[in-house]
C-alpha cells in the first residue's frame, strides 16, 4: 500500500505506543510489523518496544542498522529487503521505524519501494527526529557525491512521539533538535519564537510541560506547511529549508563527519539571517536578535573551530552546489521579511553577497568561542 496523501496523524504522548493495537487498527494497518531499529535505539527501547507490541497480539520482525549516517545506503537497504523476503513479508505488513532520522529516513526508504510501497510508522527518539525528519514524508538515503539526493515522497501513516525517549540523549542531541525547533519559529510564527526565546533552558533541560509543548507546536507548524505543499510545488514547502542550504554544504565540506545535521543548521541559519539582513529584506535588530538566540546554543567549540572557522568562505560556497535545493545549478536560499516570516527567494544572488554573509556568521561564531 502506497502512502499518498499529505496527512498524517500525529500523537505526542507517554508512553506512546501503549495503544498502539488500537491506533492500527484506526488506521486499517495489521498487527504485522517490521520493526527497525538502529544498535543504540535496539539497546535503550528494545525491550520496552517489542514488550508492549507482542501484548498487544502484534507479529514482528525485528531488523537493526548500525548507527551511524552510513547506514543510509543502497549497502544497507539491499541487505534489509533481503531480510525481509526471507522472513516472507509482503505488502500485508508495514513497518515501524525506531530512532533518529537514519533509522526514519532509511525506513521510510525501504517502506517506499517494498513491494512498490507498504505503509510506514515513525516512532522518533531524537528531538530532530520528532520536529522535523519524521514528519513530512520525505525519505532518503545518501550518495557519495550529496546527502538525501535518492529517495521518496512517502508519508507515515501514524507519527507517535514520546518525549520520554529523549532523557537518553546527550545535551549535544538535545540542542542538535533544537535548531529544528527555532526554525519553526524563525520562519513561521512569531509567538512560538517569543514563547522559545522565553523558555529555551526549560525546553533544552527537557522540563515538561515545555519540552511536550515545543515538540507538538514544531510538529504542528511542519505538518501544516507540508499539507499545504507536499511536493514542493509552491515554494511554501522549501521555507522548512531555511538556513539548510548553508548547512548542507558544510556537512559536505566534513565528508558528513564530526557535526551533526542539527548543529550544521545552527550555523547555516546564522549565514541565512545574515544573508538576509545584506540583501536588504530584513532589519539590523531582527537581525541581532535572531543571532542572540543562535548565542544561547551549546556548540562545542572545537566543531565549529574545525568545521567552520577553519574554512575559507569560497570553499563551503563550493561544497553548497552538492546540495539538493539547487535548481538547474543555482543555489536557493530561504530568506526571512521578518522574524516568523520567510519566503523562498527565487532570483539569482550574487556570489559576493553568499560570501559576505559567511564571512559574517564566521564573525559572529569566532566571538562566540572567544567568551
Amino acid at each position: 500500500m502506497q502512502t499518498n496523501s499529505a496527512k498524517s496523524s500525529i500523537l505526542v504522548s507517554t508512553p506512546v505506543l501503549s495503544e498502539a493495537g488500537e491506533l492500527y487498527g484506526k488506521h486499517g494497518l495489521a498487527r504485522k510489523t517490521v520493526v527497525l531499529f538502529d544498535d543504540n535505539t535496539r539497546k535503550l527501547f528494545r525491550d520496552r518496544v517489542i514488550g508492549t507490541l507482542e501484548q498487544q497480539g502484534f507479529r514482528l520482525l525485528e531488523i537493526t542498522v548500525p548507527a551511524r549516517e552510513s547506514s543510509k545506503s543502497f549497502k544497507a537497504a539491499y541487505r534489509l529487503y533481503g531480510a525481509m523476503i526471507e522472513a516472507g513479508v509482503d505488502r500485508s505488513w508495514n513497518l515501524l521505524a525506531i530512532g533518529g532520522g537514519v533509522v526514519g529516513d532509511l525506513g521510510g526508504f525501504i517502506a517506499a519501494s517494498y513491494y512498490r510501497g507498504i505503509p510506514v510508522v515513525q516512532c522518533p527518539t531524537t528531538l530532530l527526529a520528532m520536529t522535523d525528519s519524521a514528519i513530512g514524508g520525505k525519505v532518503a538515503i545518501n550518495h557519495p557525491l550529496g546527502k538525501n539526493l535518492i529517495g521518496f515522497f512517502h508519508m507515515p501513516e501514524m507519527v507517535l512521539i514520546d518525549p520520554s525517549f529523549l532523557s537518553t540523549l546527550p545535551e549535544r542531541e538535545i540542542f542538535g533538535g533544537m535548531a529544528e525547533v527555532i526554525k519553526y519559529g524563525f520562519i513561521a510564527d512569531l509567538n512560538f519564537l517569543r514563547w522559545l526565546e522565553q523558555h529555551f533552558d526549560r525546553i533544552t533541560s527537557l522540563e515538561e510541560p515545555f519540552i511536550s509543548e515545543a515538540v507538538r507546536r514544531s510538529a504542528l507548524i511542519k505538518a501544516d506547511v507540508v499539507e499545504k505543499d507536499f511536493r514542493e510545488t509552491t515554494g511554501l514547502r522549501a521555507t522548512l529549508n531555511f538556513g539548510h542550504t548553508f548547512a548542507h554544504g558544510l556537512e559536505k565540506l566534513a565528508g558528513f563527519r564530526g557535526i551533526r545535521h542539527g548543529e550544521a543548521v545552527t550555523i547555516g541559519m546564522a549565514c541565512a539571517l545574515a544573508l538576509s539582513h545584506r540583501l536588504g529584506y530584513l532589519d539590523a535588530a531582527d537581525m541581532q536578535s535572531g543571532l542572540d538566540l543562535i548565542a544561547r546554543f551549546r556548540l562545542p567549540a572545537g566543531l565549529v573551530n574545525k568545521r567552520f572557522l577553519a574554512h575559507r568562505a569560497d570553499l563551503l560556497f563550493e561544497n553548497m552546489f552538492s546540495d539538493k535545493k539547487k535548481l538547474d545549478s543555482k543555489l536557493r536560499f530561504v530568506l526571512l521579511r521578518k522574524p516568523g516570516e520567510a519566503f523562498l527567494l527565487e532570483e539569482n544572488v550574487e556570489d559576493l553577497a553568499v560570501l559576505e554573509a559567511i564571512e559574517e556568521a564566521r564573525k559572529f561564531f569566532s566571538t562566540r568561542t572567544k567568551r
